[in-house]
């Protein structure tokens, strides 16, 4: 499946945001949902290759959409993910809805508008879950409260709401 990114110089201390990617979701290890309760949209490891070299490992905020369907606000961690020990990048998208079913295989279009924090490791899972699951959801409510400011409302309808989003990416 074909996929594009393409990166805008902004306002932000990373010369790469915002960023917008788009590509096939991939089935990742499944501990989003299982293990945490919140589920994660995962992109294919070429996706992943192609980030930017300045963008650093944390935690980000911006604007996600699954196929054609309405634009919502998203956190996404892009990073090894200590905890876990991954030997392999990932970017681990959040969409912030409530998603009747999987949506596998389904595009997946993102742009990354803001930083929140690197990434943090935790002892244990069982003795630190809570403070894991908390800090996810600290990051939820800081990605709800920066994407409500009229900038990143105006990033969102400028990637996702406007004629021109086809044209900028291939289409």
């Amino acid at each position: 499946m074909p996929f594009e990114t393409l990166s805008v110089t902004g306002g932000s201390a990373m010369k790469t945001l915002p960023y917008f990617c788009r590509g096939e979701v991939v089935k990742g290890f499944g501990r989003g949902s299982k293990e945490l309760g919140i589920p994660t949209a995962n992109f294919a490891e070429k996706i992943v290759d192609r980030l930017p070299a300045d963008i650093s490992t944390g935690i980000y905020y911006g604007w996600g959409q699954v196929g054609n369907g309405e634009v919502y606000k998203m956190v996404m961690s892009i990073g090894w993910n200590p905890f876990y020990k991954n030997t392999k990048k990932s970017m681990e998208t959040h969409i912030i809805h409530e998603f009747d079913k999987d949506f596998y295989g389904e595009i997946l279009s993102i742009v990354i508008a803001g930083y929140i924090r690197p990434e943090k490791s935790f002892d244990s899972l069982g003795k630190f879950k809570y403070a894991l699951i908390s800090a996810i959801h600290s990051d939820i409510e800081e990605a709800k409260k920066q994407l409500e400011l009229p900038e990143f409302q105006a990033l969102r309808d400028r990637f996702f709401c406007s004629p021109s989003h086809k044209i900028m990416n291939g289409h």
